[in-house]
């Protein structure tokens, strides 16, 4: 299951942006904020409509599809690659990785990955504005997108482009910096992007 959000101070399935924040999930077959994909097929969510700073984005239904991912690292900067390629033929500027943010979508993966659950809210009841924050990232703007069962990086960006909530936080040209997260078992991505204060 893919999920993207967005959550804007003005304000990535799941989407979150902040002054620009969307948080989303991707989903084939996609429903209104949750979708179910059969075991054979990897999952993504719908993404959500642009809210306040403070909103607290609903989860959406776990989809479990165990398969093998490329080692952490390498997929990152693929998904990293694959995004900026998005970015320069949208017309917007690359984004540049920060580590902050990559500490924010690597926990919020293993997170989902050990509970099986892909959603916007972490175990412990915790939004992406929580995580990024709690990371050290002084953000004006945030957006996260999540998914699962994607075996290879060009396959999470693939749905992530073909969802519109999940594409619009890719293709967001206020966002300058990101973090992506991988975790096994299950494959289970988070992208969460950033523009500092």
């Amino acid at each position: 299951m893919r999920k993207h959000r967005r959550k804007t101070s003005y304000r990535k399935i799941t989407v979150a942006v902040v002054a620009v924040v969307a948080v989303g999930a991707v989903g084939v077959p996609s429903a209104a904020m949750a979708s179910y994909t059969p075991q054979d097929k990897p999952a993504v969510g719908t993404g959500w409509p642009r809210t306040t700073k403070g909103s607290v984005p609903k989860p959406v239904a776990p989809v479990s599809v165990p398969k093998p991912a490329a080692p952490a690292s390498r997929a990152d900067a693929r998904v990293l690659t694959l995004v900026n390629r998005a970015r320069v033929e949208a017309g917007c500027s690359p984004l540049t990785k920060s580590a902050k943010l990559t500490m924010a979508a690597r926990a919020h993966s293993a997170d989902m990955a050990s509970r099986r659950n892909m959603s916007h809210t972490s175990s412990d009841g915790s939004a992406a504005s929580d995580r990024i924050t709690g990371s050290g990232y002084d953000w004006r703007a945030y957006g996260e997108n999540v998914a699962h069962g994607y075996t290879t990086p060009e396959d999470v960006v693939a749905g992530w482009m073909n969802s519109p909530g999940h594409r619009r936080n890719i293709l967001d040209c206020s966002f300058k910096e990101i973090g992506v997260g991988v975790a096994q078992p299950g494959n289970y991505w988070t992208q969460d992007f950033g523009a500092a204060r």
